[in-house]
Order: C-alpha cells, then sequence, then structure tokens
C-alpha cells in the first residue's frame, strides 16, 4: 500500500506547509537544472568559437522543447489522473496510470529520436540557421535526439511521484545527474577534445544513469506506488484515458515550444549577438522563475488529490495561497535581478552588443516576473484538476494570441529594434494573466477526472 504521509499532509495539514513541503523540493531540483544549464553555457562559452556556440545552444532549445512537448503533456495528464487517484485512496488504479507512463514514454521517445536524426537538419535549415550557427546546433542537436529516451523515462518517473505528492526523490535524483553533467561537462568538451558534442553527451550521460536509478526505485522498492513487469503491457483502457486527458497538453506544449521557435527567427533577425543575448537573459530568468515553477508543480498534485476527495474549498485555498507565496518570491528575485544585471550578463560575454542588449532584457522582464507567479498557479491548478484545455489555451494564447503580434505590432509601428521582442513578452505575461484569472473564476477546473466508478481490475488482468 501506498504509504499515507504524503496523503495526509495534502487533505488534511497545514495548507500552507503542504505547499512549501512540496513545492521545496522541486525548485531545488528546477534550480539545480538550471544551474547546469548556466554552467553548460559558461562552458560552451569558453569554446573557441564561444559566442556562437552559446548561440546555437539556445537556438536549438525551442526545436528540443517541441519534440519532447507531446510527452510532456501525456506525463502531466499522469500526474493529475495519479494524484486524483489516490485521493480516492485507489492504489490499483494508480498504479495502473504509472505502468502505461512508463511503456509510452519510453516507446515513443525511441520513435521521436530516430525521427529527429534522421530529419533534424532539414528542421534546423527551416528555422532560418545557416553557416557556422547551423553546423553548431546540428552536432549538438543530433545528440540530444539519439538520447530521447533517457529524458522521456526520467520525466515519466518524475510524473508518477509527483502525482503522489513525493517531489523529494525526483529532487535528489535530479540533482545528482546535474552534478554528474557539470563533472563531465570539462571532461569530454575540453580534456577529450570533442567541443560542443562534449556538452550534449554529458547530459545523455547524466540523464541514463537518474532514469536507470528511477526505474530501480519504482519497481524494487515500496517507496509508494511499485510497479511490476505486468504493469508494462498496454492497456488500452487505460491509456486512453491518459492520452485523452494529456493530449491538450501535449498540443499547448508542441503548440508554445513551435511559437518559441517563431520567437527565435525574430530574435535572430538581429543578429546572433542578440540571440545570444536572449539565451543568456533567459538562462538567468529561469533561474529566478524557480519558485514559481515549483509552486505550480506541487499545486498540481495539491488540487488533484483535493479534488479527488472532494475537498474543493481547500484545493481553493491552495491555489490563493499558492500565488500570494510565488508573487511574493518572484517580486524580490526580480529586485535583486534587476540590479545585478550587468554583473550577471558579464559573465558569460564580454561583446558589448551581447552586453547592453542582454541587460536591458533582463530590466525590463524582471519588473513582470510577479506576474509570472500568478500565471504558474493558475497553470498548475487547471493540469491538476485535468482541465488541460484551459492550461492549454493560456499556455498558447500568451505566446500565439498575444506575444507574437505584439512583437509585429511593435516592430512595425515604433524604432524600437530588438527591444520590441522584450517589451511584447512583459506585456503579454500581464494580459495572460488577467485572462486566466477569469477562467478560473468561471469554477469549471473544480470538476474532477476520476470516480469511485473507474475500476481498472479486469484490465489488469486480461488487458495486453
Amino acid at each position: 500500500m501506498i504509504k499515507n504521509t504524503n496523503r495526509d499532509r495534502i487533505l488534511k495539514g497545514d495548507i500552507k506547509k503542504a505547499i512549501i513541503s512540496l513545492s521545496l523540493p522541486i525548485m531545488l531540483g528546477n534550480a539545480i537544472q538550471t544551474i547546469y544549464q548556466v554552467v553548460d553555457m559558461f562552458w560552451v562559452s569558453r569554446l573557441a568559437d564561444g559566442d556562437h556556440a552559446v548561440a546555437a545552444i539556445n537556438f536549438v532549445w525551442p526545436i528540443i522543447f517541441v519534440t519532447i512537448a507531446f510527452g510532456i503533456g501525456i506525463n502531466i495528464a499522469g500526474t493529475s489522473i495519479i494524484a486524483q487517484f489516490i485521493g480516492l485512496n485507489k492504489e490499483m488504479e494508480a498504479r495502473k496510470v504509472a505502468g502505461q507512463l512508463i511503456s509510452f514514454s519510453f516507446l515513443f521517445s525511441l520513435a521521436l529520436g530516430i525521427l529527429g536524426v534522421l530529419f533534424g537538419r532539414n528542421l534546423l535549415a527551416a528555422t532560418g540557421a545557416s553557416g557556422t550557427l547551423f553546423d553548431l546546433s546540428w552536432e549538438f542537436l543530433a545528440i540530444i535526439f539519439a538520447g530521447m529516451p533517457t529524458m522521456f523515462v526520467f520525466f515519466a518517473f518524475q510524473s508518477i511521484k509527483q502525482g503522489q505528492g513525493d517531489t523529494l526523490i525526483p529532487m535528489i535524483l535530479a540533482g545528482g545527474s546535474v552534478l554528474l553533467n557539470i563533472v563531465l561537462d570539462p571532461i569530454f568538451m575540453f580534456s577529450l577534445n570533442m567541443g560542443i558534442a562534449g556538452a550534449a553527451w554529458a547530459t545523455v550521460f547524466s540523464r541514463a544513469l537518474s532514469s536507470v536509478a528511477g526505474l530501480y526505485l519504482l519497481f524494487f522498492t515500496n517507496s509508494g506506488i511499485r510497479l511490476r513487469i505486468q504493469d508494462l503491457r498496454f492497456n488500452l483502457t487505460v491509456l486512453q484515458k491518459i492520452i485523452r486527458v494529456g493530449l491538450p497538453a501535449a498540443f499547448g506544449n508542441s503548440v508554445e515550444g513551435f511559437g518559441f521557435m517563431v520567437l527565435n527567427i525574430f530574435v535572430l533577425s538581429f543578429g546572433s549577438f542578440t540571440i545570444a543575448a536572449f539565451g543568456i537573459g533567459n538562462k538567468i530568468n529561469s533561474l529566478v522563475l524557480m519558485p514559481a515553477m515549483g509552486i505550480g508543480a506541487a499545486l498540481a498534485a495539491i488540487v488533484g488529490q483535493n479534488l479527488g476527495a472532494d475537498q474543493i474549498e481547500r484545493a481553493t485555498l491552495a491555489v490563493k495561497e499558492a500565488i500570494k507565496l510565488s508573487v511574493t518570491l518572484l517580486a524580490i528575485g526580480g529586485a535583486a535581478l534587476f540590479i545585478s544585471a550587468p554583473w550577471v550578463v558579464g559573465i558569460f560575454s564580454n561583446e558589448q552588443v551581447v552586453l547592453e542588449q542582454g541587460v536591458y532584457y533582463l530590466r525590463v522582464i524582471s519588473i513582470s516576473l510577479p506576474l509570472m507567479g500568478i500565471f504558474q498557479s493558475f497553470v498548475g491548478t487547471f493540469q491538476g484538476s485535468g482541465h488541460t484545455v484551459t492550461a492549454m489555451l493560456i499556455t498558447t494564447g500568451r505566446l500565439w494570441v498575444l506575444r507574437i503580434p505584439l512583437i509585429l505590432l511593435l516592430q512595425n509601428v515604433t524604432t524600437l529594434g530588438e527591444k520590441s521582442v522584450w517589451y511584447a513578452m512583459a506585456t503579454s505575461n500581464l494580459l495572460i494573466c488577467l485572462i486566466a484569472f477569469g477562467l478560473f473564476s468561471l469554477g469549471h477546473w473544480q470538476e474532477k477526472i476520476v470516480s469511485h466508478e473507474d475500476d481498472y481490475t479486469e484490465e489488469l488482468q486480461f488487458g495486453q
């Protein structure tokens, strides 16, 4: 049986303490991951063609995000469904969902990696990369494609654990993977003279070890849901439910990732130095955003379990407390970022254009950071309740309905140049928070997606 410590804390304990205790490991795990990305960027910037290499890694990230978006969406559904089944105290159904997540994630990512290796060069060319930027981008991207299963299996492990309210163990494994990655980066890149490819291989190798460790914990320990080999057999009833809930999130992530590819094209039109400044700013900004992202992820499990247990008022209270906490933390982080922007950008580049544009970008976006606390809390609420269509609308709408049209407008009616992108980002964050609040106020998110009538006993015995 599942240990009840996390379930009791989520359903009966102090709600603010529950949010903090669940979100802290996620924050630390995300912070460690972002620190790795910053360290990775630091080492890459020390290559002979450092500025172009930094630009290449930042240029391919939206492509990577698009390719993994479907898997992320399915795992978002997994967290929601598992959390609500645990709220209902239906362990067997939660275990079946977990098994399907592992199987689907591995096979889907294997196919995705093969397609990426075969057609990734064409995709890079279509996004506008050429010359040195193209060569360095493909050198890195091809290896990441080959290692896709290592990424997806760990995503599934995180989803299963977070649905149970266990955010500590995923953080420990992610942290260990990142520390190993940090050690391997300079060895592969410089000692073995692999260049930018060394950064990719270090990432794949480290993720593979964390995925193996995650599978061991799921199958050979009694820490929460313990899977059996037969749980991995494809079960159409369970898989259809996961895909039905996850498809909107998957589609939303894909469309959002494609939007960031389009955004990169806008930024690239101002030159490689501008995209390097944009990439550096984003990595630093991601560090400050960690509290909001951690709270949003923790909120998904809290909302899911409380809705499963028919505790709507407690779920609503959790949302309100999460917003208060996120906004406070990001206001403090934004102020610190505004002041320290010249110093932090200077760590990664000595190029004057990169310094000027990176500092300006960070200072503009830091003012709107508290809004991201509100945004991430609403996203976590809609995802945890299983209302992934609503989550899709606000995540894709922020980019496609608001941000990109605003960029086009500012580019054509002002003389802001690359600054039009920065101001469009800040404005879109404000507008989407207002829209998300309106959708939240309608109350549809309070309808849960599982019930006592859900029974997978027959499928457990006969499902293939």
